[in-house]
């Protein structure tokens, strides 16, 4: 059998995620030659990192990753790359245990009556490996981990209401109700052997007529929570009544709530909170029934943006719809079309789905904590073994267009790639990595020794960036050598057989504008599937999170990951456990925060205006300053003086006086190259995903968290998701993918 050439562009988690598994399959050597052309000197895309050798070895992200405890096939693929790479224990970081640290400590920020309140979440530890979790649960498995976070938060409200002399008696009179309850009480006696004696008077007086049918709110949700652990086990899903006394209890509940919780509301943070959480988990149940997701499947909630459907559904406009909660989620997806805070559009299909998974399929905890850069963690390891299974990488290849044509059988093809060659290297070889304290990581500018020397000395000179769609490199080495960049075509049955396209969508318009004219349903994607710009900045800091004034320290001691504060840089966390993988001499920092948002910025010139970048970065170094100097007091009220002033000192540089200065030696950046800009999942743009190979051109595999995944939003997991359902596209591996169908309907 003849070697198929596989041309892999671009190293994203996509990407690379497909060549772990192509390399997965037994002999893949004798049926696959794998090369990988990168643009710039690293691999990771979004989630690229890079060391500074000229401040302590610091990681430099593009934001802050964080993993959650739901990613289940993240957690598959890098456990395999772990394993199978087998580091010897001299690296300090040779197991994916110790790449990755369970966290459970996440704060939410709630603006009450112009004032920032804190709400601190630790979420419960759940044991096991999120690598043996599942992400294919059925309708009522899900609305039963619902009710299960409802049963907890309906106890909490009803002792407080109680507490309060308020009504807790619930009553029920309508002859339909009343069968409803019977039908409850039916199930549930014919399952069991026995009940408590309080809730058989409550079954008995349903099925007694000449009883009125009294109950409480946690009675009647510990009932409900009975009928959803047996439909989670039988999965039954003909049964109309099931839903419609689902419906019945949590609108009862919801009736209660309003009548009487809201006078406690603004006294109570905690019934507050509690209220919040009771009114979305209610919306969310009485949403899912009544758009039948159990027979449409969660693709016919994405008409609706995710707020919207909320209101829809009955949540509370004033305390839930624009709760922290759901505003920490569009944070965390960068949900603002053109990072335009005012113009959050999330698909309502795609938010309660991921929402759901987030809360009810984690393992360990519910976010996980890259112990050095994500790079680090994650790209470095990937790199060494499939370097050492035989993938070959071609560094500093700027992929410049893809060009169709037709094979023998007349089917459209990816015929030939232009691949703009950005350096000339030494001796024909590349060493990415630095080391750091026996760590293999990628730095921050490439290693200049194996580039040749007059160019070396050329991109040094004028400080150019390779990684950049705007980058002036080719003027700059025209102008010095009298010629354009050296240029190769790469073409098909030569060079490639099939093409794994690992680029994110934004870069389609630029690369592939032939193919895009021949697919419609491809430019539709591209035009479709929208993209908005990121910003983040890091700062070293000489004082701890309580020194700073932060005091809402769990019994764990974890340090905060916190998101829906005032905007922008909606999300800080506090990163001082990165400290001891940077290699800081002498006089150290003892803590790190991270800061990312989206970013405002809805025009995008050519390429050919070089200051572009420059300039949006500039943008983003105001907006930091101002975040430190106007906005963080709420949360590190012992950084400000008496007179309301940032304190520059708690800034790390002990080579500048204590001012405005030492932010110049801080990290900041901001995300709008095409490639690099997150992935949307506004309303309605699901339809327009394709899968891997739903493009017209037969050897042309698509990968990315922008295609159809069962995700449908920018993540590791869907990006995870995507690489893997490529390499299953080209060679089988791997068989399953958990989740995948997610949009689908259950049953009828």
């Amino acid at each position: 059998m003849t070697k198929q050439n596989i041309a892999i562009l671009g190293g994203g988690v996509s990407a690379m995620t497909a060549a772990v598994y192509l390399t997965e399959k037994e002999n893949w050597q004798d049926l696959y030659d794998i090369t990988v052309y990168q643009l710039g000197w690293r691999l990771g895309g979004k989630g690229a990192s890079g060391r500074n050798a000229e401040y302590g070895e610091r990681i430099e992200e593009h934001g802050l990753h964080v993993w959650f405890g739901a990613y289940v096939n993240s957690f598959r693929a890098i456990e395999t790359v772990y394993n199978e790479l087998n580091r010897p224990t001299s690296v300090p970081i040779h197991t994916w245990q110790q790449a990755l640290k369970p966290h459970s400590f996440v704060v939410l920020q709630e603006y009450i009556e112009n004032e920032w309140e804190t709400w601190p979440v630790d979420f419960p530890l759940i044991e096991g490996n999120p690598a043996d979790g599942t992400l294919d649960l059925h309708f009522w498995q899900l609305i039963e981990l619902v009710v299960a976070w409802l049963h907890k938060w309906i106890d909490e409200l009803e002792e407080a209401i109680e507490a309060s002399n308020k009504q807790v008696e619930l009553q029920t009179r309508k002859s339909r109700d009343r069968s409803l309850l019977q039908h409850l009480a039916s199930e549930i006696s014919d399952a069991v052997d026995s009940v408590e004696d309080k809730v058989r008077s409550f079954f008995d007086s349903a099925v007694d007529e000449a009883q009125d049918i009294l109950s409480t709110p946690k009675l009647l949700i510990s009932q409900l929570h009975e009928l959803m652990s047996l439909r989670a086990k039988d999965k039954k899903l003909s049964n109309t009544k099931d839903r419609l006394v689902t419906w019945y209890i949590v609108r009862k509940l919801k009736r209660w709530l309003r009548s009487e919780a809201l006078e406690l509301i603004d006294e109570n943070p905690a019934v507050r909170r509690a209220y919040i959480c009771a009114d979305l988990a209610i919306a969310m149940t009485v949403g899912m029934i009544r758009d039948r997701v159990h027979a449409n499947g969660f693709g016919v909630l994405n008409q609706y943006d995710f707020k919207y459907w909320l209101a829809r559904n009955g949540a509370d406009k004033e305390y839930a719809v624009e709760s922290a909660p759901v505003r920490g989620f569009y944070d965390l997806v960068f949900g603002y079309v053109d990072g335009d805070f005012e113009n959050g559009d999330v698909e309502a299909g795609v938010a309660s789905l991921a929402m759901l998974r987030i809360m009810l399929c984690y393992k360990g905890g519910v976010m996980w904590k890259m112990q050095a850069g994500m790079g680090d963690i994650i790209f470095s390891p990937i790199y060494e073994l499939l370097a050492q299974r035989g993938v070959k990488f071609e560094f500093f290849n700027q992929i410049e267009s893809l060009k169709p044509g037709q094979d023998e059988d007349g089917n459209y093809v990816v015929e030939e790639i232009s691949v703009i060659e950005q350096v000339a290297l030494k001796n024909g070889k590349y060493n990415p990595f630095v080391d750091v304290k026996g760590l293999p990581c990628w730095p921050a500018k490439p290693n200049f020794e194996y580039i040749d020397s007059e160019q070396a000395a050329l991109l040094q000179q004028h400080n150019i960036n390779l990684e950049s769609f705007w980058s002036n490199w080719p003027e700059v080495y025209e102008q010095h050598y009298q010629r354009p960049l050296p240029r190769k075509t790469l073409k098909r049955m030569r060079d490639f057989d099939k093409v794994v396209f690992g680029i994110s969508v934004g870069s389609l318009e630029h690369l592939c504008p032939e193919l895009l004219a021949l697919d419609y349903a491809f430019e539709q994607q591209s035009s479709q599937v929208k993209t908005v710009a990121t910003q983040a900045f890091q700062v070293w800091l000489n004082k701890t999170d309580e020194q700073l004034g932060f005091n809402y320290t769990p019994p764990s001691e974890e340090r905060p990951i916190l998101s829906a504060f005032s905007q922008p840089f909606d999300t800080w966390a506090a990163m001082s456990n990165l400290l001891e993988v940077e290699d800081w001499q002498n006089d150290k920092p003892c803590n790190i925060a991270y800061f990312c948002s989206a970013f405002t910025c809805d025009n995008y010139p050519p390429s050919s205006e070089h200051s572009f970048p420059a300039e949006q970065t500039a943008k983003v170094k105001l907006n930091a300053v101002e975040k430190l100097q106007s906005e963080m007091k709420p949360l590190w009220p012992l950084a400000y003086d008496a007179a309301g002033r940032f304190i520059w000192d708690v800034v790390y540089d002990p080579n500048k006086p204590a001012t405005e200065a030492r932010f110049d030696t801080q990290y900041w950046r901001v995300n709008v190259d095409p490639s690099e800009r997150y992935v949307l999942s506004v309303t309605g743009s699901s339809d327009f995903r394709l899968a891997t190979d739903g493009t017209l051109f037969k050897n042309l595999y698509i990968t990315g968290d922008w295609i159809k995944t069962g995700v449908n939003a920018g993540c590791v997991e869907a990006a995870v998701m995507a690489g893997m359902q490529t390499s299953r596209a080209i060679c089988g591996l791997p068989a399953e993918i958990s989740g995948e169908n997610g949009f689908e309907p259950d049953g009828t």
